[in-house]
């Protein structure tokens, strides 16, 4: 099977998704900083600079993720412990936010996310546990006279 190839797109759809997550969420907070929205008397700008942080940190966890499966397709080895858990992680959020999206956003948003879940998941189960050391092959018994 391609094992690499899949892990590279992988890490490039997750580098391209990162960016857009934060132009979202800018998008998101200039609307509350414009219209001065406030949900249950919480202060508009801390809202503005929750949104801010909020696409900041999901942009830089997707970079992070992409960098996990770019590293996995470079070095055709699986990612340790850590680069798993946050794979894992990143595919998780990837399935709730499809839940959500497809009644919010509609059938495509849910494709898209559904797919990069696929990448995701593809990765780690073409890169699963690999035995360190395997069996030797069993030489055939020599036949008797």
């Amino acid at each position: 099977m391609a094992r690499r190839p899949i892990a590279l797109v992988t890490a490039a759809v997750l580098l391209v998704e990162a960016p857009a997550i934060v132009g979202l969420n800018a998008i998101m907070a200039r609307f509350v900083e414009a219209q001065s929205m406030s949900l249950d008397g919480l202060d508009p700008d801390h809202m503005v600079t929750g949104t801010w942080a909020l696409g900041i940190a999901s942009g830089l966890a997707l970079a992070l993720c992409s960098l996990v499966a770019l590293l996995t397709g470079l070095r055709d080895r699986r990612p340790g412990r850590l680069g798993r858990g946050l794979l894992i992680g990143c595919a998780v959020v990837h399935g709730l936010l499809g839940a959500v999206a497809v009644g919010l956003i509609g059938w495509g948003a849910f494709a898209f996310l559904m797919t990069v879940v696929g990448l995701i998941v593809l990765t780690l189960v073409v890169y699963g546990k690999e035995d360190a050391d395997p069996a030797p092959a069993k030489a055939p018994a020599p036949a008797e006279a």
